[in-house]
């Protein structure tokens, strides 16, 4: 019974560590989907203005994810932004903010 029990929580350990390695995303994904998606409207002289991972810090990255808001708050970033795109480019836009330990311009 203890054998069963603990083969039970090793397995869910590893199921939930596993989850868990996919809900952080990957950066690599992040920054292609950034270029994909964000660049065309985010480079400068374009009508979002010139938008960069060292435009906001991680904390302000953070929050801008948080908040799901895009535009100043007038439209959904799912609508801009596949949902399941998220995860990866928040990743790379938070480990290459202005204040990271590898900050990146993405040119």
């Amino acid at each position: 019974m203890r054998r069963v029990a603990s083969f039970a929580a090793v397995v869910t350990a590893v199921t939930l560590a596993a989850g868990l390695a996919l809900a952080a995303g990957s950066e690599t994904k992040g920054k292609f989907y950034f270029k994909k998606t964000c660049k065309p409207c985010h480079t400068k002289g374009a009508e979002g203005g010139e938008v960069t991972p060292l435009t906001k810090t991680q904390e302000q990255w953070q929050r801008y994810f948080t908040k799901g808001v895009h535009k100043k708050g007038a439209q959904k970033l799912t609508d801009v932004v596949p949902a399941e795109q998220l995860p990866d480019m928040q990743l790379f836009l938070v480990n290459h903010a202005a204040d990271s330990p590898q900050p990146e311009t993405c040119g």
